[in-house]
């Protein structure tokens, strides 16, 4: 059986973690790659294990290529800049080259821009990456699931980018209306 394999990657420095952890969480059933823009390299990649980890520099990676079949890919989070570059064309590294190819192979992209407030411009970006199916999913809290920790704040966010991969999970407690 053919492994799903998924890319996720991490641009811009504040929020990193949340990046990192969804990449923990994944299934073992995943094949995993991890992106690590130069700004985000502040984690450790080195303490990742069953991950393939891919330099932002290199542009003739595997996962650069429609024809190495990557399922979908994630940016957690998304700078502004990688925002910018993808709505733009701009595939100036493995990041944003690797968003290009979801694009053209009309793959899953999920962008979870961090950064607020939203300028016009970064509006203006975010609504022609969705016209074209690019899927923006920031790092929004919900209160219906009661989280207590950050720890749970955090679990609930990843498991609503699991429920867009498609990946089961019970990372949160979901809406439930009691019935009378």
């Amino acid at each position: 059986m053919k492994k799903t394999k998924i890319v996720v990657a991490v641009s811009g420095a504040s929020g990193v973690n949340l990046g990192i952890k969804m990449l923990h969480l994944l299934p073992e059933s995943v094949e995993k790659h991890f992106i690590m823009s130069q700004n985000s390299k502040t984690v450790l990649s080195h303490e990742m294990h069953d991950v393939t980890t891919h330099d932002n520099k290199n542009i003739s990676a595997s996962i650069a290529s429609g024809s190495f079949g990557i399922d979908a890919m994630i940016i957690a989070p998304c700078s502004m800049n990688t925002l910018a570059k993808i709505a733009c064309g701009i595939a100036d590294n493995l990041i944003t080259r690797c968003a290009a190819v979801m694009i053209k192979e009309q793959k899953k992209l999920i962008l979870a821009p961090r950064e607020m407030p939203f300028s016009a411009i970064t509006l203006e970006n975010m609504h022609k990456l969705s016209s074209l199916g690019i899927i923006i999913a920031p790092p929004v809290m919900a209160y219906y699931s009661q989280q207590q920790t950050l720890d749970d704040m955090e679990n609930f966010i990843i498991g609503k980018w699991f429920d867009l991969l498609d990946i089961e999970n019970n990372l949160y407690q979901r809406w439930q209306i009691e019935e009378s």
